[in-house]
């Protein structure tokens, strides 16, 4: 790394470090998240290194990132917001090596992990190395950093000296259009204006120099840190695509002369024996599913149990066992010394009789959801569902096609696809107005069901969820009304705080509670 190319990542990173920290500081989370998102890949792609082009394979990777940052903005759920800010970090950081040139999706899953790990320590400690690049007296060019700037079209350095020449001339007429309008006046006080006290410049100083340290050392990441372009010479042949299960278990790479045998393998026979046994177990309890669950039998002289209670169990347990099957199925295939037309006979039984397990445990949750209303718990139980199904189709597909490697990477991808269904859906927003459909039309709920609102729970869900109960007021008995309205009041309040509203916190799901609040009597 040559001190141009560390500069202009110090000068970046400080840059969305002080744009941060404006963002971030007294405000929520909300239209500030994509902005960042979006202003960090874009430097990255300014500081990428010549010659190095993002893999066709990993194009998905920016997008998905942008695509669930900006969920932030959408959606007002505390545990959706947790999830997609997980998600975002972690699809930015595999973009950013993308758009370095490093295979991210085309990588074994192994390898996936070791360039996660090294990119986090990038995050942490990275900056120390672009700061001792800076102090360098050589004049050593980077070919790289040297004409990544260069590489940007003719008409963008004129843009950015005409927005700076403009900017006085807009304030002049933006000032004048506020004397004239209220209208105009509050918008630009939303836009524009900022209470900061000085007393804050340290925190902020403090929080814009953290910010900045990570950003640094991802910058540096993207100006080809982790490969040989980085240092001028050739960039590194993208890795194969190569078996998960090859991966794992240290076989050759087959760009790689060196080998390192296996710590453990299973014949075809033994493997296809491992999961013909399992199949005859799913098979004897799909039976059993099949009798009862669908078909309607005796639960009671059966069981013990009337068909309501019987059904209304073990969703949860179902669950685990979608899961450990799917992991089972991948691990033995990735052991097995061989592929056999048994083994492949037996996976696909396995993934079919899993799929009957599944379609049990949906159907358990939807009796249970039936009698007791709708949860965040439910909800994601039922998420990871649908995700558990994609992920059967997956594995039934490279099954056939002998492409098990590529399983773990084809359930990352449903999971983002899950993620940012969740989010067009909007958990809260569903569990709120399903419950207080409940309220607002009794014949929904069984005779032996629970009726009612949990006011507790409700309040608890986030403001995606207000625009339901403010609906619900009208049907909920005295002493449920009186807590409600109270507490929506207090929300009200609380929504009209200046780091509520000021623009960087700007939310879809926020705005329309504020609307449905606006509705309650003074």
């Amino acid at each position: 790394m040559t001190r141009p190319v560390a500069l202009r990542i110090l000068l970046l990173a400080a840059a969305i470090g002080l744009v941060a920290q404006a963002l971030l500081l007294d405000n929520l989370l909300g239209i500030n998240a994509p902005i960042l998102a979006a202003a960090l890949l874009g430097a990255a792609f300014v500081l990428r290194p010549a010659g190095r082009r993002i893999d066709p394979l990993d194009l998905w990777l920016p997008a998905a990132a942008l695509v669930i940052s900006l969920s932030i903005a959408i959606r007002a759920d505390p545990t959706l917001l947790a999830l997609d800010l997980g998600a975002a970090c972690v699809l930015l950081g595999a973009s950013i090596a993308a758009i370095a040139g490093e295979a991210v999706t085309r990588r074994s899953a192994v390898a996936v992990v070791e360039l996660a790990l090294i990119v986090l320590g990038w995050a942490g400690i990275g900056i120390l190395r672009v700061t001792a690049a800076l102090r360098r007296t050589d004049r050593a060019r980077d070919d790289g950093g040297e004409t990544a700037l260069a590489r940007l079209p003719g008409w963008v350095a004129p843009v950015a000296r005409g927005l700076l020449i403009a900017i006085p001339v807009l304030f002049v007429f933006a000032s004048l259009f506020s004397s004239a309008d209220v209208a105009f006046d509050r918008l630009m006080s939303r836009l524009f204006t900022w209470q900061i006290d000085l007393g804050e410049v340290p925190i902020r100083l403090s929080v814009a120099f953290l910010i900045a340290w990570a950003v640094a050392g991802l910058l540096a990441v993207a100006s080809g840190a982790l490969g040989p372009a980085g240092d001028g010479r050739e960039p590194p042949v993208e890795p194969r695509p190569q078996s998960l299960g090859a991966a794992a278990l240290g076989l050759p790479d087959p760009d790689r002369s060196v080998a390192f045998g296996p710590p453990v393998r299973l014949g075809a026979i033994e493997s296809a024996t491992i999961l013909v046994a399992v199949d005859v177990l799913f098979a004897i309890f799909v039976l059993l599913q099949i009798a009862y669950l669908f078909g309607g039998q005796d639960t009671l002289a059966a069981t013990g149990l009337p068909y309501a209670q019987y059904a209304r169990s073990g969703f949860f347990e179902l669950v685990w066992v979608a899961v450990l099957a799917g992991g089972l199925l991948a691990t033995v295939h990735a052991v097995a010394a061989r592929r056999s037309r048994v083994l492949v006979g037996a996976g696909l039984a396995l993934a079919g009789l899993t799929a009957v397990v599944l379609a049990s445990a949906l159907l358990r949750l939807r009796i249970y959801q039936e009698a007791y209303g709708w949860t965040e718990l439910r909800f994601y139980v039922l998420a990871t569902i649908v995700w558990l199904a994609i992920g059967i189709a997956v594995t039934t597909v490279l099954l056939v096609r002998d492409r098990m490697g590529w399983l773990l990477h084809g359930l990352a991808i449903a999971a983002v696809a899950v993620l940012v269904g969740m989010n067009l859906v909007g958990p809260s927003r569903l569990i709120a107005e399903q419950n207080v459909a409940r309220v607002l039309d009794p014949s929904l709920v069984p005779p032996d069901g629970m009726t009612g609102l949990d006011v507790s729970y409700a309040l608890r869900l986030g403001d995606d969820a207000v625009p339901a109960l403010v609906s619900a007021l009208p049907a909920l008995a005295a002493d449920d009304r009186s807590e409600l309205t109270v507490r929506l009041l207090t929300r009200r309040e609380t929504l009209t705080e200046p780091g509520q509203t000021d623009w960087p916190s700007w939310n879809l799901g926020r705005e329309a509670a504020r609307a449905a609040l606006a509705t309650l009597p003074q």
